[in-house]
């Protein structure tokens, strides 16, 4: 048995057409993986842009929620970790799909290891403008005051938002410069610092990565590894009992 792991779909981007041939090829693996897997983990950024109001929610990627309720009614266990894209929900995808809907990295244990699992938006050093932006979207009186909006002009406010967040990151999303320049290996080490870990499983940087961490003492190792995406690449992470391992879906 085995737990599966993928992130950033960005279902909505950049286009109605590209959009659904990318939903496509996620519902073949999400139909692979599904009959197989003991659980399934979403982390994050699914939908380029979900937000609920109390009695209406988007228009769009009805296949996946569709096939995610599918599994659940199957029994199989899926976890949706919220981004920074899909961050808005009141209960809506817990209540229909029946997912358990994480806000923060959670622990998990598998094989007897212990691993962190979450979207990885926020974490690490550095970023001032978007943790103080990440502050501003989760507080209640934001999130009420957005709701007033009709949903219309909302919906086409916060899609223009993440169109010019995706656009504004991508030549950073698309360098890699080392260990060192990755701010989630930073935090990744720093957890292992106080904490022992044997794997830390992220999505976000939109960037397949397999990189060793150490803890400044030496004493303790493990392993960060990030999903990838699948607006280019098309990968995922396969946890067994032989351990992590970052895989392609062709």
């Amino acid at each position: 048995m085995a737990i599966h792991f993928a992130s950033d779909l960005h279902l909505g981007a950049p286009d109605a057409g590209a959009s659904r041939a990318r939903e496509r090829d996620f519902l073949k693996w999400l139909d692979a993986v599904g009959s197989q897997g003991e659980a399934l983990h979403l982390v994050g950024d699914l939908i380029d842009f979900w937000f609920e109001w109390k009695h209406v929610v988007p228009k769009g990627a009805v296949r996946l929620l569709g096939r995610i309720g599918e599994l659940t009614d199957a029994g199989l266990e899926v976890h949706w970790h919220l981004g920074n894209h899909d961050m808005w929900t009141r209960g809506y995808l817990a209540d229909e799909l029946g997912v358990q809907v994480h806000a923060d990295p959670i622990d998990i244990n598998f094989g007897g290891r212990r691993y962190l699992v979450g979207h990885g938006d926020g974490l690490g050093p550095g970023d001032r403008k978007y943790k103080a932006l990440k502050r501003l979207f989760r507080n209640p009186m934001a999130r009420w005051a957005f709701a007033r909006l009709h949903p219309n002009a909302a919906f086409a406010l916060g899609a223009r938002l993440s169109r010019d967040s995706r656009a504004s990151g991508a030549e950073a999303e698309a360098r890699y410069d080392g260990p060192d320049g990755e701010w989630l290996h930073h935090y990744c080490r720093s957890v292992l610092d106080h904490e022992a870990y044997d794997g830390f499983i992220f999505g976000h940087r939109h960037l397949p990565l397999d990189l060793e961490v150490t803890s400044k003492d030496g004493q303790r190792h493990a392993r960060y590894l990030n999903c990838g995406d699948w607006l280019h690449h098309r990968t995922y992470v396969t946890l067994d009992d032989r351990g992590m391992h970052l895989q392609h879906w062709r």
